[in-house]
């Protein structure tokens, strides 16, 4: 059986961990699965938006324990070796150039919790828990401290990182973790509107709303950040679909690009 579940329909795609008596924990194979799979979603024609998920009680346990004794004996090029597959793992999700929205049904720990961080979007139910556990075992959450911080924050994180204290899904929606808890019954149907709020867009427009946060995010108020965005509002003005939006706004229709989602949605 695959470690991962995925599936497509249309201009969107759904990629389910999938090994649920394990509580969906990493290994070697898993990260490579991943990160296989993200690279090839980047590359895929009409592609809209990603959903995360997963299947079983948690969401993602972070490290599997028989991976975790392999790595006991691993010598320090072997260590580098492994984190930088799960580094780029983390990066293939982060920088897929669609939104991903992470559909949380369950618990995140470590690397769990860097998943969900790694993600544009998440939502997730009020039992979930999380927590950066790392410390426990005498590591650091080093490869995930990137997303992680850029979503919680460095004071949470100055916390967080060096207690490993369970926080819940509320604490979670107050740090920036998840962007919506909401009861299990209604999960499918918050993700379902987001990605229809996603796919009622301009497609290029969402990449490039997305890679303008990258660039911007960070960056000093100075002339060149200004110039920057100013050139990149005139592409955008100048495009095809920005043109096509505009008149179709003005005349109170439909985007064509509206029209083809709707019908490959059918399809």
């Amino acid at each position: 059986m695959s470690n991962l579940d995925i599936r497509h329909e249309g201009p969107i795609s759904h990629v389910w961990l999938n090994r649920p008596t394990l509580r969906n924990a990493f290994d070697a194979a898993t990260i490579a699965e991943l990160t296989q799979a993200f690279t090839e979603l980047a590359a895929r024609p009409g592609l809209r938006v990603v959903v995360l998920g997963a299947h079983g009680k948690a969401f993602c346990a972070g490290a599997d324990l028989n991976w975790m004794r392999e790595m006991a004996g691993y010598s320090w090029d072997e260590n580098h070796a492994d984190a930088t597959g799960l580094a780029d793992m983390l990066w293939a999700i982060a920088s897929c150039p669609v939104p991903v929205i992470a559909r949380v049904q369950g618990d995140g720990y470590g690397g769990g919790v860097g998943l969900v961080a790694a993600c544009d979007i998440a939502v997730g139910t009020p039992a979930v828990g999380f927590s950066l556990s790392e410390v426990k075992l005498g590591l650091t959450p080093a490869t995930i401290s990137p997303y992680v911080l850029r979503a919680i924050g460095e004071r949470a994180a100055r916390r967080y990182f060096v207690t490993a204290e369970r926080f819940d899904a509320a604490q979670a929606h107050h740090l920036g973790l998840l962007h919506e808890v909401v009861e299990p019954e209604v999960l499918d149907a918050t993700v379902d509107r987001l990605v229809q709020a996603i796919v009622a867009n301009g497609p290029l427009a969402v990449r490039a709303g997305k890679r303008l946060i990258s660039e911007v995010a960070g960056q000093p108020l100075n002339a060149a950040l200004r110039d920057h965005t100013a050139r990149h509002i005139a592409d955008i003005r100048a495009s095809e679909e920005g043109r096509a939006g505009l008149h179709a706004f003005l005349n109170k229709t439909a985007p064509a690009w509206q029209a083809a989602a709707a019908s490959d949605n059918q399809n």
